[in-house]
């Protein structure tokens, strides 16, 4: 039996990468998946592949930085796939690199497409998931509590502003029936695999510092964590942060 038929789930950034593999991941599930993101081609990729599969999937067009968009893109969503069990906040585009070398815009870019465009939809959402008893998740990072933070400071200050969020929104809305968690995953990623061909050796270093000697597969390991989450099984889990790295960080 499909854990998530008639549900309806949220999730962002899912043009590609982790995005995609958690909306395959719950679509596969049975729910309805609103696949959101900035570029229309890639959404509609992802939706046909949840099609092809069976699914039922609907492309939103929407820049989470303007967060002033996110309500009226929440609302279409609850018209067109009539309401919202699950929002996944996965979209991020910020900047990497030394303190001393980054603007002012790149680093609040950062905070905009991470806390601040999660805000939004969380507080857009909250209606519709209180109703309905549903779930959130927040995508953070591991390299917040790596032993060597260089170049992953605007990074990793986004994502612990939205670990911190997951952690208040868990306390604020457990009476609302809503549960609020936080992943940091390791995945191969659009981005991870540039990086890799880039950087042979590094990523080497990389894989070898993860005890379970690989890099997740975005809907088999991400994917799939994310529907066992949301899911049923754990009803009494909330304003946690998972580690989906193969082992690699500890969050103390």
């Amino acid at each position: 039996m499909a854990v998530l038929r008639d549900k309806v789930a949220l999730v962002t950034g899912a043009g590609q990468g982790v995005g995609q593999g958690i909306a395959l991941a719950l679509a596969g599930e049975g729910a309805a998946v609103a696949v959101a993101g900035r570029t229309g081609a890639k959404l509609e990729a992802t939706c046909a592949l949840i099609r092809e599969r069976g699914g039922r999937a609907e492309p939103f067009p929407v820049d989470v930085a303007d967060t002033a968009a996110v309500p009226p893109l929440v609302e279409q969503v609850v018209r067109a796939l009539g309401g919202i069990d699950v929002l996944v906040n996965n979209a991020y585009s910020g900047a990497f690199g030394s303190l001393l070398s980054m603007s002012d815009d790149d680093f609040q870019r950062g905070f905009r497409t991470a806390p601040f465009a999660a805000f939004a939809f969380m507080k857009a959402c909250h209606p519709h998931l209180k109703a309905r008893r549903g779930s959130i998740i927040n995508l953070v990072t591991s390299a917040a509590v790596r032993w060597d933070t260089s170049t992953y400071g605007a990074y990793a200050a986004a994502k612990q502003a939205l670990r911190s969020l997951t952690r208040t929104a868990a306390s604020e809305w457990g009476r609302d029936g809503i549960r609020v968690n936080a992943i940091a995953p390791h995945a191969l990623s659009p981005g991870l695999a540039a990086w890799t061909e880039r950087n042979p050796e590094a990523a080497a270093e990389f894989v070898e510092s993860i005890p379970l000697g690989r890099i997740g597969d975005c809907e088999a390991d991400i994917g799939r964590a994310v529907v066992a989450l949301v899911g049923p099984d754990l009803r009494y889990l909330t304003g946690a942060t998972v580690p989906l790295d193969g082992g690699q960080a500890f969050f103390g």
